[in-house]
């Protein structure tokens, strides 16, 4: 003991604090390995994938289109005595909607009903005539030539109670069109005429429009594609349809595709689809805009993978980090279509029953052991 100390007494200063100093640091090495072959593997958060049936969707503008469209023009012409109806609301089919001044058309119909009964009083004659010459004839007490021109003039005065029976029912129904009727049931607008407006038959100018509202139309631009590819699919262009409104909110009622155009617009390569929505609360109306998202195909066994478990590396390609049978993990390169709700679609990379990993990927890489901690799954039947 010392001869051990009169020894280190001996060594010059520098050296022994160089000699201190690795021992201490051969001590803390020592420490700092066991506390790391003693660490836990690193716990992740892992989502196990499984096939899923899932509808995929194509957003396309629409426009909405009255199911039924009639504009009021009218028949006769003459002053209008009155609207009946109050601009905007509900009409039903057979409402009065304006009277025309029908004072004309009723004297119209009186002369007419007194030409009728005058055809009818000269056809008395005639027949009474013909049927006396006709006797006459018999015992040559007429020239038969007379009894041949009364038997004309009755044919002629049955023809003539037949042109004014024609022009009686004419003038009736002239003095009918001067009460304009609803044609449908509806929303009607604002009046283009008010009381003490001559209006004519001929006039270009509606004097109202009824639209039905429900149910109604929304015509839709859909490429000639997603067109193919539906009917590729065995799908009778019957789908369903979902609406996002001008306002950015969703309709809360389905439609359905009823109407596709058998050739395609050349300037933008679109076929018009029309699909048809009750419309019963009338949200949907004529000319508004519209995004309609349209089922263009459905696949029984999909793969949805969370999109914080893809990744992209620095040259666009996707990639994912999974857990093997052994616990550790493994980097595969994906492939992923499009965005359904909060998860991609994979198109490869990813397979049924692998754990993918979503939460702690910033404390591994690729070979490393964690403790996998599984989440919710994929829900089947997303769309």
């Amino acid at each position: 003991m010392g001869t051990t100390i009169t020894s280190l007494r001996r060594w010059p200063a520098g050296l022994m604090a160089a000699a201190l100093l690795l021992g201490l640091a051969g001590c803390q090495d020592s420490s700092d390995q066991g506390a790391t072959t003693n660490r836990p593997p690193t716990a992740v958060d892992v989502v196990t994938l499984e096939s899923v049936s899932v509808d995929i969707t194509e957003s396309y503008p629409g426009r909405v289109a009255a199911y039924r469209s009639a504009e009021i023009r009218p028949q006769v012409g003459g002053i209008i005595l009155a609207r009946k109806f109050e601009e905007g609301s509900h009409v039903d089919a057979g409402d009065l909607l304006y009277q025309i001044d029908p004072a004309l058309y009723k004297a119209e119909l009186a002369s007419a009903e007194s030409e009728l009964a005058l055809a009818d009083a000269n056809a008395q004659s005639a027949r009474l005539l013909a049927e006396r010459y006709r006797e006459l004839v018999k015992s040559s007490a007429v020239s038969r030539q007379d009894a041949d021109n009364a038997e004309a003039a009755w044919k002629q005065a049955q023809a003539q109670i037949q042109a004014a029976k024609a022009s009686v029912q004419s003038a009736k129904i002239n003095l009918d069109y001067t009460r304009i009727t609803a044609p449908i049931s509806g929303i009607i607008s604002r009046s283009s005429v008010t009381e003490g407006a001559l209006v004519s038959a001929a006039q270009s100018g509606a004097l109202a429009t009824i639209r039905q509202l429900s149910p109604v139309y929304v015509d839709i631009r859909q490429p000639a594609s997603s067109v193919m590819k539906m009917k590729r699919s065995g799908d009778d262009l019957t789908a369903d349809v979902q609406l996002q409104l001008e306002d950015g909110s969703q309709l809360d009622e389905t439609g359905t595709l009823k109407f596709s155009e058998s050739s395609v617009d050349e300037g933008t390569g679109t076929v018009n689809v029309r699909a048809q929505f009750q419309n019963d609360k009338e949200l949907l109306l004529p000319g508004m805009f519209v995004r309609a998202s349209v089922v263009v195909e459905h696949q029984d066994a999909a793969i949805l993978a969370p999109q914080q478990g893809i990744t992209r590396l620095p040259n666009g390609a996707a990639q994912a980090l999974v857990v093997n049978a052994d616990n550790q993990v493994e980097s595969r390169p994906v492939e992923v279509g499009r965005a359904i709700a909060d998860k991609w679609l994979v198109l490869s990379g990813l397979a049924a029953g692998d754990k993918l990993i979503i939460g702690g990927l910033q404390k591994i890489k690729a070979g490393a052991t964690v403790t996998p901690r599984e989440q919710a799954a994929v829900t089947a039947g997303m769309q």
